[in-house]
This record gives structure tokens, C-alpha cells and sequence, in this order.
């Protein structure tokens, strides 16, 4: 064999392997679509922001209306009772609910855990 033809006998492997592997066939079955459909589309992402960010709306709404409330009626008075503290001030009652805003932390807390290991079992599974 010449150079030349050795030279082109190179190039040619090289461009067998520069050239693009064909796609994998879909997977067969329900569950492994499904599967697939999950990992292609990120839906558990999608999943968990949306569920954190349900309950992060519902704490900070508890945290505006049970803590926040009370003390710009403490600041205006005649606003009435803005939650279940009461506190008196100068003869005019207002009211805290510490209560409300606790419960919606703790319950922010637990969904975040519960969130938490969904996403461990799912990056174990291989699924992001």
C-alpha cells in the first residue's frame, strides 16, 4: 500500500468515529416510559418547587397575618384584632397569633423533609 492510500485508510476510521452514534430506541414498556418521561422533562424538579413553594406562600401569609398585622395594629389603632395574642396597650387590646404562624412553619418543615427524600429515593433511581 502507498502513503496516500494509508492516509486515507486512516481518515476513514476517523470519521467512523466522529461520526454520531444513532439515538437509542425508546424504552419498551409503560413503566419505562414513564420513567423516561420523568427524567426527560424534569418533572420531579418541577414537582418539588412547586410543592415548597405552595407551602413557603402559606408560611410567609402566617407570618403577615399572625406577627406583622398585630404590630402595625398595635402602631394604628381602631384596625381591630388581627389574631389571637391579646395584648394591651395604653387601653387598646391587640391580639398575636403565634399559634397560626408555628403550625404553618412546622408543617413547611415536615413537607420540606418528605420533599427531601423523595428526591434522595429519585437520584438513586437515577431519575433527576
Amino acid at each position: 500500500m502507498s502513503k496516500q492510500s494509508e492516509m486515507l485508510e486512516e481518515l476513514k476510521r476517523i470519521r467512523e468515529l466522529l461520526e454520531p452514534k444513532p439515538a437509542p430506541p425508546p424504552p419498551k414498556g409503560l413503566w419505562n416510559e414513564f420513567m423516561d418521561f420523568i427524567s426527560k422533562y424534569k418533572v420531579m424538579g418541577l414537582a418539588v418547587a412547586f410543592i415548597i413553594g405552595v407551602y413557603l406562600g402559606n408560611l410567609v401569609q402566617a407570618l403577615v397575618k399572625d406577627l406583622i398585622m398585630p404590630i402595625i395594629g398595635l402602631a394604628i389603632p381602631g384596625l381591630g384584632d388581627l389574631a389571637t395574642f391579646t395584648y394591651k396597650v395604653a387601653g387598646t387590646e391587640q391580639v398575636f397569633g403565634i399559634g397560626s404562624f408555628l403550625v404553618a412553619l412546622i408543617t413547611f418543615i415536615i413537607v420540606a423533609f418528605v420533599i427531601f427524600l423523595l428526591v434522595k429515593i429519585t437520584k438513586k433511581w437515577g431519575i433527576e
